[in-house]
């Protein structure tokens, strides 16, 4: 094709060619997202040269239209075209539904290797057979129309496959034009092609499809071999130059060669009858008919196809205004309504799904008392239902009505139908669309006559990842459920990336889906994130659990394959993007060797990730042969280098950490020498752990604005994504660009808050921005992600709401791009961005922006500064701590512990347990590094205000929640009274009475959580209870907390100077579960339960960690919460002893029983011990208790006596 002169200087043009010589009709390929091309016509930029194209693929036509789309950008336009073409020679064979062709061929000539079957067909049915060819055990290939679609079935006779592989292409492929089929057989390796699409497929099971038969039909399959499997009717239609490797099959057919078997009416031209369709372009298309006035019925046939679930199809309205019907498709139905003055309407429904696409036939009858509607051959009727005379009106109005109709039909809400009609008859009448076309019939309005113009949007469908397409008359979309992912296409993830991600969102500990591609092939994978210090990924695999073998040796090895919760192609990105990934593998053998003692020839290994096998063990290199006791040097024999290889007749163990990167995860384990007597080996392998995301952190600092990174250009032309986090100062900055020839996507912030992204994909510059009501120049991590498709382009930014703009209909498509890349600045160096990036990338694909900007002036690796966004992370206390990347919650003076300080220290109290908490040791452990503990905890200074909380769940009353004693006897109590009311008291002066606050706000002791705040201000304290109910007091005792001593919870005997009602609750102690429990810096629970602290803590009694006080027990039962006592711990299996029986089994019992008596008696001495303390303090307690009354006296021995037979097991424990 030669094109020349200042014509169509456009990047679009549309190339139009008739496929009916008789009636010219058009058919128009544009040059777009749904065009058979991959690029525009441009012309020539002045008069004298010449632009050449050259059309891929080619087409047979005999007329051509070039349609120019814009004007010159001089004002002049003009053409000159020369077209070059090639002899085309045509055979052609119409089969007539009943007919075939079977062809046998010379086996001498059949290539082993390849085949190729090719064939152009043109039919107005949507079923039918095109070829079939069969071989030994079922084995057959078949090439079928379905539903206007091809679909070749490939069945390699394998009885162990579930069921033959089918392709499909295509789509209303019964539209009476030619279609191109090219089938390539090589081996088990297929080539589908229909048209401009091909569908290149790996057929299952081992054998090929060169075995087959020596005889293959056309047009259907001979009667003497019809399946059960295809019972589907011949071909009706048009086969053109039909090719077996090259043989010309019509030719000789013609010819009545002995190669090919003629079944039926067969013949070589293409008389195949024509139908007229007409194209309904609008909702305000219509087609008005006459109808036979005074006619004493009203009947109509037609045929429509349709994406659109509703429409208008057919109305009229009965002579006289007798009555009107009206037909229209809704909710994919057809339903008839009928109307008569006087009479309520009536409806018929008939049919289901009919916006399918494909053709239907409707036919319409009303006649003396009986109405019935027909669709695709099964009626529906409505018998004795009709009132008076019906006789036809003078006008049908088909798919809507003009705009001054008063035809009651035309007032339905419905829209006009949108879609094609054909084979339409009025009365007993078949109406001709060309007299229409000519004005000599009827009149219409948007209608495109000889041509139905439905375009199958879904093919190619362009919902990626498994999303389900629809369609309506001039768009698709996409059904992502289920799928993982969400968007206009089904592009974008609904996950994060990784564990970290889920982190540094502030997630807990637990099973969450992971994708780690984003938006690329991988789709999302269940793991298990483990948050601690770092977030570690856990992928589990179907051999947790421990194997044993035996009888293995090594001409019949024992593998054991392991399956992962991941595809080997996740698991590869999963390790790819950590910092560090191990696996743990523990085996126990007896008389087991892993390799020989002569040679050190291996015979038990491990296989890898790429299929290799490893014979090293952990904690070495990889080429080393070695175990880690053999590195160590303490294996039990120093002969041998693993503890396996010395050959023992005992149960011996390994533990190995395998943590080589390359190697994970272990996919196979083989231990081959147990054939001999007494051999045995058992192991189990952990499930793969990796942490960190060097995605996630990767980043770079751009310094001036003339920097920037560059990399490859960015392909996306049908769907693209970029996703970021950046932040800055500066009020400006371009984030990303790439550029095309016309086409170009940047990112950018446009102004402090507005940030914009902005592109060309031919159809003219569109901008989608998002503004915030907060500056994005504050130096904080804001995300960044936009996503352009088909469809739309969106743009989100943090939380803030997502912004759209929709693609233009019918508009240009494909994003076209040739430069490079480039991050953080533009190809002019102009308005650069200044600040950092981070966790770039690109349709899920990371790019390393650290490497590039090691080797780049202007641009540094890494970006400090954390904690200014992910510092709100650390809640109760803690505090945010810089790292490299990301940051780390210091727990150390927060009541709470966990990766976030956010999981609570709980301890269940028993009956006269306490916990002592000492500041004046905390003090003096910390006074050579820490001033401020001095200054807060010293005892010649004073405290002139403090914050405690703590939460607790107990059903008993009353009760010692907390209290503080100072060595002057002034205290803070915190007990529950006797009828369940919060009581505090202060006593901030030894020579004053103290304090006492009842706070009525409920019984607290009801088996429920309950968190009480308690914040003092020199004499101002305020109470919150369960963060709804507040109230303020004013202390009179004093202002300032002198020499503040201990802490205690639970129980405690006789402080000095309490009041009564401490004193009984002290003596009646607190039983249930405490959390969260602080008095400034200081966290009592944490100290007692994360032994190892500066502080110096006494426990007495059974004091048990609990998981969480909010969990457990019911309303008036006490709290049991799974626990972990203070006090001993139950004795550990012994791991190294696997199986039931092994030889050690009589000495670990013995072993056992001496342990146990030896425990017996240090709990007698202790408990001995006990009793004597506690009868020293009671007498020394009962000295010091203040006579305010007789009553309250005799009350207090009583609880003092009750609380001495109840703590007699108590113990003490320093920490």
């Amino acid at each position: 094709l030669n094109w020349s002169d200042a014509i169509c200087t456009t990047t679009s043009c549309i190339l139009c060619f008739p496929f009916f010589d008789n009636r010219k009709k058009i058919f128009c390929r544009h040059i777009d997202a749904f065009s058979i091309f991959s690029q525009g016509f441009p012309g020539n930029t002045n008069a004298d040269s010449v632009v050449h194209y050259r059309l891929q693929p080619p087409f047979e036509a005999r007329f051509l239209r070039f349609l120019p789309l814009t004007w010159n950008p001089k004002g002049r336009i003009g053409m000159r075209i020369e077209v070059y073409g090639c002899a085309y020679r045509s055979e052609m064979v119409h089969f007539d539904g009943k007919s075939s062709l079977l062809y046998t061929f010379n086996q001498k000539s059949m290539n082993p290797t390849k085949e190729v079957i090719s064939l152009k067909f043109k039919t107005r049915e949507n079923n039918g057979i095109l070829l079939h060819r069969e071989g030994p055990n079922g084995k057959h290939i078949t090439l079928e129309l379905v539903k206007g679609k091809l679909i070749l079935f490939l069945n390699s006779g394998d009885a162990n496959l579930p069921s033959p592989d089918a392709l499909m292409l295509g789509s209303l492929l019964d539209d009476q034009h030619w279609h191109y089929v090219l089938i390539e057989l090589l081996d088990t390796d297929v080539n589908f092609t229909v048209d401009t699409h091909t569908h290149h497929f790996r057929a299952k099971g081992e054998s090929s499809y060169a075995d087959l038969d020596y005889k293959i039909s056309f047009g259907g399959i001979p009667r003497h071999r019809k399946s059960v499997a295809f019972p589907h009717k011949n071909f009706h239609g048009c086969f053109e130059n039909l090719r077996y490797n090259g043989v010309d099959i019509i030719d000789l057919s013609k010819k009545h060669k002995p190669q090919v078997l003629i079944m039926g009416n067969v013949s070589f031209s293409c008389s195949h009858p024509q139908t007229v369709p007409m194209t309904f372009l609008s909702s305000r298309s219509y087609l008005a008919l006459p109808g036979t006035p005074g006619e004493d019925k009203v009947s109509a046939i037609f045929q429509f196809r349709t994406w659109n679930r509703a429409g208008l199809l057919l109305t009229s309205q009965f002579q006289h205004r007798s009555g009107a019907f009206i037909l229209v498709l809704n909710d994919g139905k057809l339903k008839l309504s009928l109307s008569q003055p006087g009479h309520p309407v009536r409806d018929v429904t008939a049919g289901a799904g009919l916006n399918d696409g494909q053709w239907h036939s409707v036919s319409l009858s009303a006649k003396g008392n009986h109405l019935s509607v027909m669709v695709d051959g099964e009626a529906a009727s409505m018998a004795h239902s009709l009132r008076g005379q019906i006789d036809s009106g003078d006008t049908y109005y088909l798919g809507g009505c003009p705009d001054n109709s008063s035809d009651p039909g035309c007032a339905s809400p419905l829209d006009g139908f949108q879609g094609c009609l054909r084979l339409i008859s009025i009365g007993d009448k078949a109406v001709d669309p060309i007299s229409i076309q000519q004005g000599a019939l009827g009149s219409y309005r948007d209608l495109q006559i000889d041509t139905c113009g439905l375009t199958d949007r879904c093919l190619p469908s362009y919902c990626e990842h498994g999303g389900e397409c629809s369609q309506s008359w001039d768009t698709f979309s996409c059904n992502c459920a289920h799928t993982g992912y969400t968007g206009a296409t089904c592009h974008s993830s609904l996950y994060e990336q990784s564990c970290e991600a889920h982190r540094h969102r502030g997630s807990s500990s637990g099973l969450y889906y992971i994708d780690s591609d984003g938006s690329g092939p991988l789709g999302p994978s269940l793991v298990y994130c483990n948050m601690t210090d770092t977030a570690w990924t856990s992928v589990q695999h179907n051999g947790s659990h421990l194997v044993s073998v035996k009888s293995s040796n090594g001409e019949s090895p024992h593998p054991v394959f392991f399956k992962y919760t991941a595809s080997m192609d996740q698991l590869q990105a999963i390790i790819g993007d950590a910092d560090r990934c191990q696996q743990k593998l523990t085996f126990h053998c007896k008389k087991s060797r892993l390799s020989t003692p002569h040679d050190g020839t291996p015979v038990s290994w491990w296989v890898g990730r790429t299929n290799e096998t490893h014979i090293y063990w952990g904690g070495s290199l990889p080429d080393a042969q070695k175990c880690t006791c053999g590195l160590e040097g303490n294996c039990i024999d120093s002969q041998y280098y693993c503890n396996c290889d010395a050959d023992r007749n005992e149960w011996t163990s390994n533990t190995v950490v395998l943590s080589h990167k390359k190697h994970l995860p272990v996919t196979q384990v083989v231990m081959r020498d147990t054939g001999r007597p007494h051999s045995e080996v058992a192991y189990t392998l952990g499930p793969l752990l990796c942490s960190g995301d060097n995605s996630f952190w990767n980043s770079a600092s751009f310094n001036t604005e003339t920097s920037y990174l560059h990399f490859p250009t960015f392909r996306g032309e049908l769907s693209a994504d970029v996703s970021f986090f950046f932040k800055t100062t500066a009020f400006s900055g371009v984030f990303v660009e790439n550029l095309g020839i016309t086409d170009f996507i940047r990112l950018e912030l446009r102004a402090p808050a507005e940030v914009t992204f902005s592109f060309d994909v031919g159809n003219g510059p569109c901008e989608v921005t998002v503004q915030s009501p907060t500056p994005f120049n504050d130096n904080r991590w804001h995300h960044v992600r936009a996503e352009r498709n088909v469809k739309e382009a969106s743009l989100q930014v943090d939380q803030l709401p997502r912004e759209t703009q929709t693609a233009p209909a019918d508009g240009h498509a494909r994003l076209q791009l040739n430069s490079q890349l480039f991050v953080g600045g533009t190809a002019s160096r102009q308005r650069g961005f200044l600040g950092c990036i981070r966790s770039l990338r690109l349709n899920g694909l990371a790019l390393d922006l650290e490497e590039r900007a090691t080797m780049t002036p202007g641009v540094g690796p890494g970006c400090p500064g954390h904690c200014s966004s992910y510092g709100h992370l650390c809640r109760n206390g803690g505090r945010c701590r810089e790292k490299r990347r990301g940051i780390e919650c210091d727990c150390t003076f927060s009541a709470y512990d966990g990766p976030f300080c956010e999981n609570e220290i709980s301890a269940y109290f028993g009956g006269g347990s306490s916990v002592i908490y000492d500041f004046q040791h905390y003090n003096d452990t910390f006074s050579k590094n820490s001033s401020s503990f001095v200054a807060l905890f010293h005892e010649e200074l004073t405290l002139t205000g403090e914050t405690a909380t703590l939460s607790f769940r107990t059903t008993e009353m009353p009760s010692l929640l907390l209290y503080v004693s100072s060595f002057y006897e002034e205290y803070l109590s915190v007990i529950l009274a006797p009828n369940g009311s919060l009581q505090i008291s202060y006593k901030l002066n030894r020579h004053r009475e103290p304090d006492v606050f009842n706070f009525g706000f409920k019984n607290l002791a009801d088996g429920q959580l309950h968190q009480v705040k308690i914040n003092r201000e020199a004499a101002v304290v305020f109470v919150e209870v369960n963060q709804n109910a507040r109230r303020q007091v004013i202390l009179s005792s004093g202002t300032e907390f002198n020499a503040v001593k201990s802490l205690t919870l639970g129980t405690i005997l006789g402080p000095p100077g309490a009041d009564r009602d401490t004193l009984r609750a002290g003596a009646h102690g607190f039983t249930g579960c405490l959390s969260a429990v602080r008095f400034g810096p200081a966290a009592p629970l944490k100290a007692a339960l994360r032994p190892g602290g500066p502080a110096r803590v006494t426990v007495r009694g059974h004091v048990a960690a609990a998981s969480r006080c909010a969990e457990g027990a019911g309303p008036g039962a006490p709290a049991r919460e799974a626990t972990r006592p203070l006090a001993g711990r139950s004795g550990a299996t012994d791991e190294g002893e696997p199986l039931v029986n092994a030889d050690r089994s009589d000495s670990a019992v013995i072993g056992g029983v001496i342990a146990v008596v030896i425990f017996i008696l240090l709990c007698i001495t202790a408990i001995a011990v006990r009793i004597y303390q506690q009868r020293w303090l009671y007498e020394k307690n009962e000295s010091n208790i203040p006579k305010t009354g007789d009553n309250a006296e005799t009350a207090v021995k009583s609880e003092l006596n009750m609380q001495s037979t109840v703590s007699e097991s108590q113990k003490e424990y320093f920490f």
